[in-house]
Parts: structure tokens; sequence; C-alpha cells
């Protein structure tokens, strides 16, 4: 997503369903930008697969709630708290030293 993108997120919660595909996840583009960097500059020969995303979702409601009503039956490993992520990004903030800097709630 992009700066100007951020408009319409708030229009996101009249209809949580449209979001679910990703976990109400979205990554913003310079923060993408960055991790390919990293990617790339990683002196690590072979490949690696990496979840990248910002730490937050799309949406005001907590994401628990969120999971409660889409996803009932999944338990959480780990607690989640606000409005955190439900894809983990700590392989790509440990091995890329990656860390998003930019989210939608600050724009």
């Amino acid at each position: 997503m992009e700066p100007h993108d951020y408009a319409a997120f708030p229009a996101f919660e009249d209809d949580p369903a449209s979001r679910k595909w990703n976990l109400w996840s979205y990554i913003d583009a310079r923060d993408g930008a960055q991790a390919v960097v990293g990617a790339l500059v990683h002196d690590r020969p072979g490949f690696d697969i990496f979840n990248v995303a910002n730490p937050d979702t799309v949406m005001s409601r907590p994401s628990a709630d969120l999971m409660a009503e889409f996803f009932p039956d999944v338990k959480f490993r780990t607690p989640v708290e606000g409005t955190q992520a439900l894809c983990s990004i700590d392989k790509a903030r440990r091995v890329l030293n990656w860390h998003p800097q930019h989210t939608w709630r600050n724009q």
C-alpha cells in the first residue's frame, strides 16, 4: 500500500469480511521495498522465505475479536494484543534485521 491508499482503510470497518482473505494484513510500499533491499544484500547463500507485512492490521477492531468472529475454531499459539498482525514477521526481523517504519495509523 502507498500512503494515499490509507484513506480507504476506515471503510474496511463496514465490511471486515472483505479483508479476511489475508487476515487483514497489509504492507506499506516503503517498508516492502526495505525488505527487498534487506534480502538482496543478505550475504547468506541460497534462498529463504519470509512473511513481509506491517505489524498491525488494516482494522481498528482487535485482531483476537476478528479471529473469533471469522475463524472461531482457530486457536492462537501465542497471545495477540490489540490490532497486532496475525501473520508473523519475526523471521524477517531476525534474519534481515527488517523493521517496518510506516503504519496507516500515523498518516
